[in-house]
C-alpha cells in the first residue's frame, strides 16, 4: 500500500507546468475580479450615500451657478455633477462666436446631455465585462486543470505497474480541487456582476430623470413636469445597461 501523504501540497508537487499554469491563472483571475468587486462596491456605497443629499441641495440652491458648484462639491463619485456643469456651459455657448454657439440651444444642450449619459454609462460599467468573462470562463479553466491533472495522475499510475484504489482515488481527488477552485473564482464574479448591473440600472434611471430636469431648467428656466417628459425622453434616451448573466 502506498503511504505517501495526500493533499494539496502533494498535488502541487506532483503537477507539471500545465497544472501550475492553470492554478496561477485562476489565482490571477480571482485577484483581479476581487479588485473590481471591492473597488466598485466602495464606489457604489459612496455614490448612494452622497448623491441623494447632493441632489437635494442642488434643487434647494437659489441660482444655477450655486446649484452646480454645490453638486460639484458634494457629488463624491462625480456622476451627476459633470452633467450639470456641462449643461450649464452648453446653455451659455450661444454667446460664443463658435460653431457650437451657432446651434440652437435646445439641440446643443440635448447633445451634451446625451454624450454625458453615454460617458457616465461607460464609466459605471467599466470592469463588468471582465467580471462577466471570469464568471463564464473560470469553471472551464478549472475543469481543464482537473482533466489534465487526472490525465497526468493516470500516466503515473500506469507507469508504476500497479493499480490500487488508493493510488487512483488520491490523485483523482486532488485533481478535482481545480474544479472547485474554478467555481470559487466564478461564483463571486457572477454574483457581483448581477448586483452591479442592477445598481447601474437604478443609477442610470435616476441620471435620465436628472437629465430631463436639467434640459428643462437650462432651456425653459424650470423643472420639467413629469407628465411632459415624453418629448424629452425622445430627445435624451436613457443608456441601456448590460444584461445580467447567470439568470
Amino acid at each position: 500500500m502506498d503511504n505517501r501523504p495526500l493533499g494539496l501540497m502533494h498535488f502541487w508537487q506532483a503537477g507539471d507546468s500545465v497544472t501550475h499554469s492553470v492554478a496561477w491563472l485562476l489565482l490571477a483571475m480571482s485577484v483581479a475580479s476581487w479588485y473590481f468587486i471591492l473597488s466598485k462596491a466602495w464606489s457604489a456605497w459612496r455614490m448612494r450615500r452622497s448623491a441623494r443629499a447632493a441632489l437635494e441641495r442642488f434643487w434647494s440652491a437659489r441660482t444655477l451657478d450655486e446649484a452646480v458648484e454645490t453638486l460639484l462639491r458634494d457629488d463624491r463619485e462625480q456622476v451627476f455633477a459633470p452633467m450639470a456643469d456641462k449643461a450649464r456651459r452648453a446653455a451659455r455657448m450661444q454667446d460664443d462666436a463658435t460653431l457650437a454657439g451657432a446651434v440652437d440651444r435646445d439641440e446643443l444642450v440635448t447633445r451634451v446631455l446625451r454624450q454625458e449619459m453615454t460617458q457616465t454609462s461607460s464609466r459605471l460599467e467599466s470592469g463588468l465585462t471582465f467580471l462577466a468573462s471570469v464568471g463564464s470562463t473560470a469553471p472551464f479553466v478549472g475543469l481543464f486543470g482537473t482533466v489534465w491533472g487526472i490525465y497526468h495522475a493516470l500516466l503515473g499510475i500506469a507507469g508504476s505497474g500497479q493499480v490500487l484504489i488508493d493510488q487512483v482515488a488520491g490523485p483523482v481527488g486532488e485533481a478535482l480541487v481545480m474544479t472547485a477552485a474554478g467555481l470559487a473564482v466564478a461564483i463571486p464574479a457572477v454574483l457581483a456582476y448581477n448586483a452591479f448591473t442592477r445598481i447601474n440600472r437604478v443609477v442610470l434611471a435616476e441620471l435620465d430623470g436628472f437629465a430631463h430636469d436639467l434640459l428643462a431648467l437650462v432651456t425653459h428656466g424650470r423643472r420639467i413636469d413629469r407628465g411632459d417628459g415624453d418629448a424629452l425622453r425622445a430627445a435624451v434616451p436613457a443608456a441601456e445597461p448590460t444584461q445580467a448573466i447567470g439568470r
